[in-house]
């Protein structure tokens, strides 16, 4: 299976999660190898920082989420970014790395992990105006996708070939957890998320799913109701309630932590909405906003049973999508972060 992402056509090496997707897929060669089984924190000799770019606001970015009401968000060339004018105008952050970031993670307003390629893993404890690298593995030839962390000294981090890594010191040391995955066909981890009174869920290629119910010491395999590849998962804030997300619209919603699943049907202007999903976010109202390819914005005021579609008049691709803070929504992908209003339009359209 082969799905356009901006332009290029991915198989697998993969349909990751759209950008690290288009980014991402288009270098991943080999195979997951680990010499130890714990990995330790990455040495800080022969640090290359990323170039303080004037125009980092506008290239591609990948993620973006709240420290406390500071915006953070990372995305290509190792470009990390903050705002603390609910998006108005972003500052760079110094980072130690030039290679395309993927995710971000705080667990508050100061401790924050930042992943990418060269299964790199950097941390903040000043809210994402500084960071160091804790952890990277050149061999692996592949990246992480997304990081979640319990608090600030538990956390995992999934990515490519079925990576699966976890920490309890707050990323000074990383153990590799693949093994605790019944994930034979070393299928790609795109999302990990916490789901309410539930446990943990991680999404991947082929439409994998694994779900735990003790913090990620053990899990299950699901059979899920997709066999495409799924980019994100999202708590809906009820209690066991999720919903998982991927290629062409695929949208589906479960009230069991993964039992059983609904697809939910997306109708945009023009008929059923085709474009790929790749980011949302839980607004404190309880609202869901979904992004993705084609400037799609959808959202949802009823706990994802249903969503009301938008597609952006310039179409540009979306990954990540979070509150400004005023009501206003911060979107990033192609062209970096920009705000718009609540449904996703260019403000004062």
């Amino acid at each position: 299976m082969s799905e356009p992402v901006m332009g290029v056509v991915v198989g697998r090496p993969p349909a990751l999660r759209t950008f690290a997707l288009l980014a991402a897929a288009l270098s991943l060669s080999g195979v997951v190898t680990l010499s130890t089984p714990v990995l330790a924190a990455a040495s800080a000799a022969d640090t290359v920082f990323s170039i303080e770019s004037p125009k980092a606001a506008k290239s591609l970015m990948l993620d973006v989420v709240h420290a406390g009401k500071r915006l953070v968000a990372v995305g290509d060339r190792g470009h990390i970014l903050y705002s603390d004018d609910q998006g108005a105008s972003w500052v760079q952050a110094k980072v130690p790395t030039r290679q395309l970031l993927t995710a971000v993670y705080f667990v508050d307003d100061q401790h924050g992990w930042a992943v990418g390629h060269d299964a790199q893993v950097l941390a903040s404890t000043d809210g994402g105006v500084t960071w160091t690298q804790q952890f990277q593995d050149l061999k692996r030839e592949a990246p992480l996708l997304d990081v979640w962390f319990k608090d600030t000294r538990n956390g995992f981090a999934v990515g490519a070939y079925g990576a699966l890594l976890e920490t309890t010191d707050g990323g000074q040391h990383w153990e590799d957890a693949s093994d605790r995955l019944d994930n034979e066909d070393q299928y790609h981890l795109n999302a990990i998320a916490e789901v309410k009174d539930s446990g943990l869920f991680i999404v991947g290629e082929q439409g994998s799913m694994f779900r735990s119910a003790d913090g990620g010491q053990t899990w299950e395999r699901l059979e899920g109701p997709y066999e495409g590849s799924l980019f994100g998962v999202i708590g809906t804030g009820q209690p066991a309630t999720l919903l998982v997300y991927g290629l062409r619209g695929n949208l589906y919603r479960s009230t069991d932590f993964g039992g059983t699943w609904e697809q939910v049907e997306l109708k945009a202007a023009r008929g059923t909405l085709e474009f790929g999903l790749s980011g949302a976010t839980l607004l404190d109202d309880g609202s869901l906003v979904i992004v993705g390819n084609g400037g799609s914005v959808i959202r949802s005021t009823d706990h994802g049973q249903t969503f009301s579609v938008f597609n952006r008049q310039d179409r540009i691709s979306l990954s990540a999508v979070t509150a400004a803070g005023n009501g206003n929504l911060i979107l990033a992908g192609q062209g970096g972060v920009r705000v718009s209003a609540a449904s996703g339009a260019e403000l004062g359209q």
